[in-house]
């Protein structure tokens, strides 16, 4: 296995570094300042305008839609690199690059089975970054965690596909720069299982489109959104359609692979920060007459977080040698092993070093309470731990079952 950046990415990654200590850290208290100041105005969810300023400098630089393969020459390893330094600042960094989620995942599913018009309208500007977009299957009437339930109806009418049901946690929904969702839902309840799926366009203006309310994440609003949508009778024409009908699941499949080495890469670069974080307050606070740097509980809270973030990213980077070397099917198992791994470390280390900032681990004053909130919503999102461990163990337990 090599896990080696290329030339290509070693010259990203000096350009990235560089972004990020330029301009990337030194603006995190500007968005902070500009997002309190637009809900205050009532824009809860606007975009701060450093937002834009920092995606033109990125572009400038060549550090733009470096997630997609067949633009920037990029395997999977060296992405994956990159994002783990993006993943420190992960409310700035990736949206600033044009490589945040959940538009990379659709524009990955529209880049490899959109149509040329599909592309020209929706995937075009979404790689300009003029648009953002949302990904609709999270249902509250059931268990989403399995995709065969989805119930939301996409009923055929003529020309027309005509949409009935409900949504949640539909990540990006409430910016106003969101313009178009990729909408899975069923077709064909009386197929197979894995076939009565399909994938839809259904821009945000649609008529019946609803945003009945964005969700907070443990009290915190993020800037797109977690909302809830109502789709009441939503018409959209068949032309719309992604793929073929009854192929959702496939579809939604071939979009996590790649996507988890990007969440578990950045989760990781968020953990490298939080021990960070951790260290300069273990050097620089003083009880019982030493710095805490000289505790032993606080040491070994320390080497804890280190190794866990070696292993975590050492088992998250040979998931991404192997779907560069033999596809994402041929890592099923390391891809759902990672899904639990990186989000698991990320809240472990993230909870030590709030323990080490004590009480002001717990405030807004060091990032760490809201770190810990978008990284312990990561052990559902894209799927709960439980269903990752669960085809974790089915696999390794096939091998004894067949033979």
């Amino acid at each position: 296995m090599d896990f080696a950046l290329s030339p290509t990415a070693e010259d990203y990654s000096k350009r990235l570094n560089d972004f990020m200590d330029s301009h990337i850290y030194p603006n995190e208290k500007t968005y902070r300042e500009q997002r309190e100041s637009l809900a205050a105005e009532g824009k809860l969810h606007q975009v701060p305008p450093i937002v834009e300023e920092l995606k033109v400098e990125a572009r400038g630089r060549g550090l733009w839609n470096l997630f997609l393969k067949d633009l920037s020459g990029l395997s999977n390893v060296d992405y994956a690199h990159l994002a783990e330094i993006s993943g420190r600042s992960s409310h700035l960094a990736p949206e600033a690059m044009n490589c945040a989620a959940p538009d990379t995942g659709n524009m990955e599913v529209l880049h490899m089975f959109g149509t040329a018009e599909q592309r020209e309208r929706w995937l075009r500007p979404l790689l300009d970054g003029e648009i953002r977009s949302a990904f609709a299957m999270t249902e509250p009437a059931v268990a989403s965690s399995d995709a065969t339930n989805i119930s939301t109806e996409i009923r055929r009418d003529g020309d027309d596909y005509v949409i009935n049901g409900r949504k949640w946690w539909i990540t990006g929904a409430a910016d106003p720069r969101c313009a178009v969702m990729i909408l899975m839902g069923k077709t064909d309840p009386n197929a197979n299982a894995h076939a009565q799926q399909s994938m839809v366009l259904v821009p945000m203006d649609t008529p019946g489109v609803t945003v009945m309310r964005a969700l907070p994440v443990f009290g915190y609003q993020d800037q797109h959104g977690h909302c809830e949508i109502d789709f009441d009778n939503v018409r959209v024409p068949t032309s719309n359609l992604i793929g073929e009908e009854g192929g959702g699941f496939a579809i939604a499949q071939a979009r996590l692979g790649p996507g988890r080495i990007h969440h578990c890469m950045r989760a990781i670069g968020m953990a490298e920060r939080a021990l960070e974080s951790m260290c300069l307050r273990a050097v620089s606070r003083t009880a019982f007459g030493k710095t805490l740097a000289q505790q032993g509980v606080v040491q070994a809270q320390i080497a804890e977080s280190r190794m866990a973030i070696e292993q975590a990213r050492l088992m998250t980077l040979k998931t991404a040698w192997l779907i560069d070397t033999v596809g994402a099917k041929g890592a099923r198992s390391e891809i759902a092993a990672i899904k639990v791994i990186a989000p698991r470390v990320v809240c472990e280390v993230v909870d030590r070093a709030i323990q080490v900032h004590g009480a002001g681990g717990v405030s807004d004053d060091f990032g760490l309470a809201e770190m810990y909130a978008g990284a312990r919503t990561l052990r559902i999102a894209d799927g709960p731990d439980d269903v990752h461990i669960r085809s974790v163990a089915r696999q390794e337990l096939g091998r004894y079952l067949q033979s």
